[in-house]
């Protein structure tokens, strides 16, 4: 990555350290509890939010916000969702609806994925770019990634038109800047300094002049 000039911090997916804290203890759990099936159990989470929830409105908000006390929506999970899942996933959805930690399920499948997969030697790496980028491309910059850390990259493409020209590669809390936008900017503050140093020997001769 010797070729990728910039770093720097951004924020975090999970920006409320409370949040993210309580997400975790949950997930942590939720990995223990799956064991060796821990993949299948992230997978059925995911589902039921983008299949189930994402798709019907009325029904997230009966059990993520506090339109229904706890032990309705415990009553509801028993009757909507134990039929249809693992007795494993049903269980977890027990254990939350308990604790009235149903609306942390986008975050905590979040953290767990991202557990599950740091567990594996894998970590999700945001490849950005002004337009979308081929497979060879994507291909050599996932070579690259692996080649300068140690762990199995998972590409995530993104593009943004702003960056002019280039990719920026964002690992974890860290972005590795290679734009054409990053670039122009480095050369203006370099001019800028170079600028600043020519005015200061002139300040400098004008003080001291030959011969004194």
């Amino acid at each position: 990555m010797a070729d990728v000039p910039e770093k720097s911090r951004i924020d975090t997916v999970l920006d409320d350290p409370s949040t993210l804290a309580i997400a975790r203890v949950y997930a942590t759990a939720f990995l223990n509890a799956a064991g060796d099936q821990a993949a299948d159990g992230i997978e059925e989470l995911e589902s039921f939010l983008d299949d189930v929830l994402a798709k019907n409105a009325k029904f997230e908000a009966m059990l993520t916000t506090g339109l229904l006390n706890r032990d309705e929506k415990l009553s509801l999970i028993e009757r909507v969702v134990v039929p249809h899942s693992s007795e494993f996933f049903a269980d977890a959805l027990r254990i939350l609806g308990n604790h009235d930690r149903l609306d942390l399920l986008n975050e905590i499948l979040a953290v767990a994925r991202l557990e599950h997969e740091k567990q594996n030697g894998q970590q999700r790496v945001q490849v950005v770019s002004v337009k979308p980028l081929d497979d060879a491309t994507l291909a050599r910059v996932r070579e690259r990634v692996a080649s300068a850390f140690d762990f199995e990259p998972i590409l995530e493409p993104q593009t943004d038109p702003s960056l002019i020209g280039g990719i920026v590669i964002r690992v974890g809390n860290s972005v590795y800047d290679g734009s054409l936008r990053s670039w122009l900017k480095q050369l203006a503050k370099k001019m800028h300094q170079g600028s600043l140093h020519e005015i200061q020997s002139g300040r400098d001769r004008f003080s001291h002049p030959e011969g004194d």
